[in-house]
This record gives C-alpha cells, structure tokens and sequence, in this order.
C-alpha cells in the first residue's frame, strides 16, 4: 500500500515540478528578450537621432582645431623659433603628447586581447571603447613628430634615406604595424553590429548611411561559418596584437633609452614605458567609458562592475609604477654619477619640483589609496582617480623628456624651457581632435559589442527563481528504495 501511494504521488508531483520549471524557463527567456530589445534600442538610438547639443559640441571643437591650424601655419611660416625649444633642450610638448598618446594606446587593444584571452566576460561591454581608444590615440599621437620636425616635407628623407639602425626608424615602423593592426581588429568585431545597423536602421536611416552599412556588413548573415570565421579571425589578430602592443612602446622607450643623456641611461626605460602606458590607458578607458555612459544612457549594460574591476587593474599598476619609481631613482641615485645630482636637485628641490612632486602624490599616492578604501571605490572615486592618473602621466613624460634635456652635456649653462602659445594650442587641438573622432564615431558605430554581450554575457543580473525540481530525484530515490525493499 504504501508503495502505492508513493508512485501516486511521484506520478502527481512530477507534472508539477515540470510544468513550474517550463513557466521558469519562459518568464527567463522573455525576461532576456526583453533586456536584449533594452540593449539595442540604447545602442542603436544614437545612429538614429541626433540633438541640438551634439551640434554645439561639434561646433565647439571644430573652432579648437581651426585655432590649433592657425598656430600650425604660423610655426610653418616663421619655424620653431615660435615655440619653447631651442638647442640645449630641443623637445618640448610635442614629443612629450607623442608619448602620452602612444601610451594610452596601448591598454585599449592590448586590455581587450588579453581579457579575451582570458575569457572575462565583465569586459565585453566596454571592450569597443577600449579597442577605440587605441586607433584614435595612435592617429592623433603620429601627427606630433611631423609637427615638432617644422619642416613636414622632410619626412620622406627618413622614409626614403633613413638607417636601419635608428630608433626613430624602428618607431615608425612599430607604430605603423600596431595602428594596421588595431583597426583590423577594432573592424572585425563591428561587423556583426554593422549587420544589425543595416537591417534595424535600413528604412530609416540617409541613403549613404544604409550604403556605409551595407557595405561594412560584408554579407554578414549570422550564418554557422560565418561565426567560426570571425571568432577564428579574431582570435588570431589577438594573438597577433599583443606582442605588437608591448613592443610599440618599448621601441618609443629606445628612443631615449639609447642616447648618451645621463638621466635617460636606463635599462628598465622599456618595461618602465610600457607600464605606464598601461597604467595611463585603463585610466583613460575609465574616463571615455563614464562619459558615453552617461551620454549615451548605458547604466544599464556599464554597471559598477566595469568600473571596480578596471578599478582594481588601476590599482594593480599604481604598485607597479611605484615599483618602478624606486628602481630608478634609489639606483641612480645610489651611484650618483655625472649630471645625477643636478638632475635630482631640479627634480626634487628646483624647479621642476612642483610638477614631480604632484606626479608623485597625485598620480599614484592618492589614486591608491581611493581605489583601496571602499568608501571611495565608487563610480565617481574610480573617475576622478582616472583623471589624477591622466594628468599625472603626462607630467611624467614632461619630467623625462624636459628634465632629461636641462642636464647640461658639457660646461655651459643648464636649458630651460617653457611652451609657448603655439605648443599649448596645438595641443588643445589635438585633445579636440581626439574628442571629435570619439564624436563622430558615436554616431557611425555601436559603441557596445551588441553581439557579443548578447551572446557571452547576458543579462549582468538575472531574477532568480525559485524551482523545487531538486525534490523530485528525492522522491524517485525514495520510490526506488522501498521497491528495493520489498
């Protein structure tokens, strides 16, 4: 009797564990509709309708690059007597933005190409922004060594007459390689996007938008081999890119690692240079990342977890920075060669100090200890660390390139240096510059991977139901033994 009863009530409860766990499954899968048409729609809805406020900023921008042309034209019609470089220190705010902005080019491809690697799915969100970041801070970072050569024209004797055995030779070439790379890869990504562009945007969109879509589309249908193509594609540019991205700033490092200048005589120049890249791009991820968030109204799909853990990586390279800090001036220091002392006095004590000092503090003291308290390891703290760590940066470089040539060579007075009008507006231009090609994309490309969130990530959080389908093997467990039994 009682096995009787038992398989009564198996044969009872069974339907209804299924039937609760099939409404379960349907209420998720709407749900996750729901979220994915959330996705597209906010993606999407800034290639389709523009603000009265976009035009402003664009307008605003714009006026800053005509400035930054017209302080151009006036260094092309009178030289580099226009700016603050003379012999004694002959780089100045050019080469200083040139390797700020090689610098922030490095954690976009190479963050995203090692988090793929490593299958984080937390980055997918941000990972376009990031791979962005990278093609546009190399375009505007290449254009400074042909302003700061006052004469354009003669890079063609470095292309066509230059030594295999010159580091500046070596640097065109990696930044070259690196920036061919990174679109490829910032492109491969788009093109399911570009798909979902020219089928949601179609009948609505101008007639050399849908061109522009349908051509970067490539065809792309969502086919079974088209998906193993991209990932395959993608996978190998990733293997690709990361050793071109640590050399790239490696070989930028060589440029004054190799000289004979005492302050730049440092075999750590290279990894030092690639830290700090990394250290300098993740801020700037940070920031970018903040900004379209909330332009865009993407709190939903960038949610605090993007931020904590670029966050933590921040923090991860404030030790490492200080690490590298301390090697190079407790060793250099240590030996106290010629030109040290003086370089150190300027550094620390003179009139450098302010900028050192700051860089110091400001640029990984204060940055660390945000992302180390919990109450400041917001959203708004991690921002306004990002910031410190993207000012700071570039005072970094202005200490090793300016610092570096006040030391004097030989018995004559130290060089100084102070930029002028035309080197603060030419770099203003190219902040704008950097911030119009951002501008422009916005409304060109979807600025989150919408392919990729959807189909590897999901829904960061999913409504957990309650399903009692764990007491159903119970009960048949519990049926069976009492056949067993009897």
């Amino acid at each position: 009797m009682t096995e009787v009863s038992g398989v009564a009530v198996l044969e009872q409860t069974v339907p209804v564990f299924a039937s609760e766990a099939l409404q379960a499954t349907t209420a998720e899968s709407v749900e996750r509709r729901a979220w994915r048409e959330r996705l597209e729609q906010r993606v999407l809805n800034p290639l389709a309708n523009t603000g009265l406020a976009y035009w402003i900023w664009t307008a605003f921008l714009l006026a800053v690059i005509g400035w930054a042309i017209y302080a151009y034209v006036t260094q092309l019609e009178y030289g580099l007597i226009v700016t603050g470089m003379r012999d004694r220190v002959s780089w100045g705010v050019y080469i200083i933005s040139f390797v700020f902005f090689i610098g922030i080019s490095h954690a976009g491809t190479l963050l995203s190409a090692i988090l793929r690697a490593t299958k984080a799915r937390w980055q997918l969100s941000i990972t376009r922004m990031a791979e962005f970041i990278t093609v546009v801070a190399l375009m505007v970072g290449a254009l400074f060594p042909l302003i700061d050569m006052g004469r354009p024209e003669r890079i063609l004797n470095l292309i066509f007459y230059g030594r295999w055995q010159s580091p500046l030779l070596w640097d065109i070439l990696a930044i070259t390689t690196y920036l061919t790379g990174s679109t490829i890869y910032l492109f491969l990504p788009l093109i399911p996007d570009f798909a979902l562009c020219r089928d949601r945007l179609g009948p609505t969109a101008p007639g050399w938008k849908r061109a522009f879509f349908n051509a970067a589309a490539l065809g792309w249908t969502g086919a079974a081999w088209q998906r193993q193509a991209l990932e395959r594609a993608i996978t190998i540019m990733m293997c690709i890119i990361i050793p071109v991205a640590v050399s790239v700033h490696t070989v930028v490092s060589w440029i004054f690692a190799m000289s004979l200048r005492e302050p730049f005589n440092s075999t750590v120049f290279g990894p030092f240079f690639v830290a700090g890249a990394i250290f300098s791009g993740v801020a700037a991820i940070i920031v970018l990342m903040a900004v379209l968030r909330k332009l865009l109204h993407l709190e939903e799909f960038i949610t605090p977890t993007q931020f904590k853990a670029l966050g933590y990586l921040l923090g991860a390279f404030t030790l490492i920075m200080i690490y590298f800090n301390l090697q190079e001036y407790v060793v250099t220091g240590y030996k106290m060669s010629e030109g040290v002392p003086f370089h150190f006095e300027q550094l620390m004590l003179g009139s450098l100090a302010p900028e050192f000092w700051f860089y110091i503090v400001g640029g990984m003291v204060v940055p660390g200890l945000i992302i180390l308290n919990p109450r400041t390891r917001t959203i708004p703290g991690i921002v306004v660390a990002a910031l410190l760590v993207i000012v700071t940066m570039w005072i970094e470089r202005y200490l090793i390139v300016v610092g570096g040539f006040s030391v004097p060579l030989m018995a004559y007075d130290p060089g100084t240096y102070a930029p002028s009008w035309v080197e603060w507006s030419i770099l203003a231009g190219a902040f704008a510059l950097f911030a119009l090609i951002v501008t422009v994309f916005t409304k060109l490309f979807p600025m989150v991977s919408v392919w990729e969130v959807v189909e590897h990530r999901g829904p960061e959080v999913v409504p957990q139901i309650q399903r009692p389908r764990r007491a159903a093997p119970r009960v048949v467990d519990h049926v069976r033994a009492e056949r067993s039994l009897a």
